[in-house]
Protein backbone atom coordinates (compact mmCIF):
# COMPACT_ATOMS: atom_id res chain seq x y z
CA UNK A 1 0.00 0.00 0.00
CA UNK A 2 1.50 3.33 -0.85
CA UNK A 3 0.85 6.43 1.18
CA UNK A 4 1.48 9.81 0.52
CA UNK A 5 2.36 11.24 3.97
CA UNK A 6 2.18 15.37 4.28
CA UNK A 7 1.58 17.91 7.20
CA UNK A 8 -2.11 17.29 6.98
CA UNK A 9 -4.02 20.65 7.90
CA UNK A 10 -7.28 18.46 9.25
CA UNK A 11 -4.80 16.63 11.98
CA UNK A 12 -3.62 19.85 12.79
CA UNK A 13 -6.61 20.96 14.03
CA UNK A 14 -7.89 18.49 15.85
CA UNK A 15 -5.12 18.56 18.07
CA UNK A 16 -5.19 18.93 22.03
CA UNK A 17 -3.64 22.12 23.03
CA UNK A 18 -0.29 20.61 24.40
CA UNK A 19 -0.13 18.29 21.14
CA UNK A 20 -0.01 21.75 18.93
CA UNK A 21 2.41 23.41 21.49
CA UNK A 22 4.41 20.22 20.91
CA UNK A 23 4.57 19.54 17.49
CA UNK A 24 3.96 23.25 15.70
CA UNK A 25 5.98 25.22 18.38
CA UNK A 26 8.60 22.81 19.33
CA UNK A 27 7.70 22.43 22.63
CA UNK A 28 8.31 19.40 25.83
CA UNK A 29 5.25 17.71 27.16
CA UNK A 30 6.46 16.62 31.10
CA UNK A 31 8.30 14.12 32.01
CA UNK A 32 6.71 11.04 33.37
CA UNK A 33 3.69 12.53 32.77
CA UNK A 34 2.96 11.16 29.11
CA UNK A 35 1.02 8.55 27.54
CA UNK A 36 3.76 6.69 25.63
CA UNK A 37 7.13 6.87 28.21
CA UNK A 38 5.88 3.70 30.32
CA UNK A 39 4.69 1.84 27.18
CA UNK A 40 5.53 -1.61 26.69
CA UNK A 41 3.03 -2.99 23.99
CA UNK A 42 3.91 -4.03 20.66
CA UNK A 43 3.62 -1.76 17.82
CA UNK A 44 4.88 1.46 15.90
CA UNK A 45 4.75 4.90 16.63
CA UNK A 46 3.75 7.57 14.01
CA UNK A 47 3.65 11.20 13.22
CA UNK A 48 0.42 12.67 14.78
CA UNK A 49 0.16 14.98 11.66
CA UNK A 50 0.87 13.11 8.79
CA UNK A 51 1.22 9.30 9.59
CA UNK A 52 4.70 8.87 8.89
CA UNK A 53 6.40 5.69 10.54
CA UNK A 54 8.97 7.06 12.64
CA UNK A 55 9.37 3.91 15.68
CA UNK A 56 9.10 0.70 16.70
CA UNK A 57 8.60 -1.17 20.29
CA UNK A 58 11.42 -3.51 19.16
CA UNK A 59 13.87 -0.09 19.38
CA UNK A 60 12.27 1.39 22.66
CA UNK A 61 13.94 1.37 25.76
CA UNK A 62 13.54 2.53 29.15
CA UNK A 63 16.37 5.77 29.51
CA UNK A 64 15.33 6.37 32.88
CA UNK A 65 14.10 10.46 31.32
CA UNK A 66 10.50 10.36 31.21
CA UNK A 67 10.26 10.46 27.70
CA UNK A 68 9.31 7.52 25.38
CA UNK A 69 12.89 6.48 23.66
CA UNK A 70 14.30 4.56 20.94
CA UNK A 71 17.58 3.59 19.95
CA UNK A 72 16.90 4.22 16.23
CA UNK A 73 13.77 5.42 13.40
CA UNK A 74 11.91 3.12 11.42
CA UNK A 75 12.23 4.59 8.48
CA UNK A 76 15.61 6.97 8.31
CA UNK A 77 13.92 8.71 6.00
CA UNK A 78 11.05 10.04 7.80
CA UNK A 79 13.02 11.92 10.47
CA UNK A 80 15.17 15.47 10.22
CA UNK A 81 17.43 16.23 12.19
CA UNK A 82 18.53 19.87 13.07
CA UNK A 83 21.18 21.66 15.28
CA UNK A 84 18.78 23.39 18.09
CA UNK A 85 21.00 25.96 20.17
CA UNK A 86 17.15 27.58 21.84
CA UNK A 87 18.11 26.88 25.20
CA UNK A 88 21.65 28.03 25.13
CA UNK A 89 23.27 24.55 24.67
CA UNK A 90 24.17 22.51 21.24
CA UNK A 91 21.36 19.79 20.67
CA UNK A 92 19.57 17.91 17.94
CA UNK A 93 16.48 18.26 16.71
CA UNK A 94 14.24 15.45 15.56
CA UNK A 95 11.13 16.61 13.29
CA UNK A 96 9.18 14.16 10.89
CA UNK A 97 10.57 14.90 6.97
CA UNK A 98 7.21 15.66 5.49
CA UNK A 99 4.96 16.59 8.69
CA UNK A 100 7.23 18.78 10.02
CA UNK A 101 6.50 17.97 13.24
CA UNK A 102 9.19 18.90 16.12
CA UNK A 103 8.90 15.34 18.00
CA UNK A 104 11.71 15.47 20.48
CA UNK A 105 16.05 15.54 20.23
CA UNK A 106 18.20 12.95 19.83
CA UNK A 107 21.39 12.12 21.82
CA UNK A 108 24.37 10.52 21.88
CA UNK A 109 24.47 8.55 24.90
CA UNK A 110 22.32 5.67 24.45
CA UNK A 111 23.29 1.74 24.24
CA UNK A 112 26.43 1.81 22.90
CA UNK A 113 25.35 -2.16 21.06
CA UNK A 114 22.43 -0.55 19.82
CA UNK A 115 24.43 2.54 18.15
CA UNK A 116 25.09 4.89 21.05
CA UNK A 117 21.54 7.07 19.58
CA UNK A 118 19.21 7.98 22.29
CA UNK A 119 15.78 9.38 20.71
CA UNK A 120 13.75 10.97 23.42
CA UNK A 121 10.21 11.81 21.52
CA UNK A 122 7.09 13.72 22.85
CA UNK A 123 4.37 11.61 23.18
CA UNK A 124 2.67 13.92 22.20
CA UNK A 125 3.85 14.17 18.83
CA UNK A 126 3.13 10.62 18.45
CA UNK A 127 0.24 7.94 17.58
CA UNK A 128 0.92 4.67 18.45
CA UNK A 129 -0.58 1.81 16.81
CA UNK A 130 -0.84 -2.10 18.09
CA UNK A 131 0.84 -4.62 16.16
CA UNK A 132 -2.54 -5.96 15.81
CA UNK A 133 -3.76 -3.27 14.32
CA UNK A 134 -1.18 -2.88 11.79
CA UNK A 135 -2.75 -4.18 8.77
CA UNK A 136 -6.39 -1.98 10.11
CA UNK A 137 -4.31 0.99 9.90
CA UNK A 138 -2.82 0.41 6.67
CA UNK A 139 0.71 -0.35 8.23
CA UNK A 140 0.81 -4.03 7.38
CA UNK A 141 4.38 -3.90 6.37
CA UNK A 142 5.50 -3.45 9.48
CA UNK A 143 3.70 -6.76 10.79
CA UNK A 144 7.21 -8.24 10.42
CA UNK A 145 9.21 -6.54 12.92
CA UNK A 146 7.53 -8.30 15.65
CA UNK A 147 7.40 -11.64 14.21
CA UNK A 148 9.99 -14.51 15.50
CA UNK A 149 12.84 -15.06 13.29
CA UNK A 150 12.43 -17.31 10.80
CA UNK A 151 8.65 -15.79 10.25
CA UNK A 152 5.87 -18.33 10.73
CA UNK A 153 3.61 -15.56 12.18
CA UNK A 154 3.65 -16.97 15.76
CA UNK A 155 3.04 -14.13 18.77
Amino acid sequence: MSREYRKDPEAISRLSKEQYQVTQEAGTEPAFNNVYWDNEEPGIYVDIVSGEPLFASVNKYDSGTGWPTFTRPIEPENVVEVRDSSLGTIRTEVRSARGDSHLGHVFDDGPVDAGGLRYCMNSAALRFIRRDDLEREGYGEYRKMFEPPGGGGQR
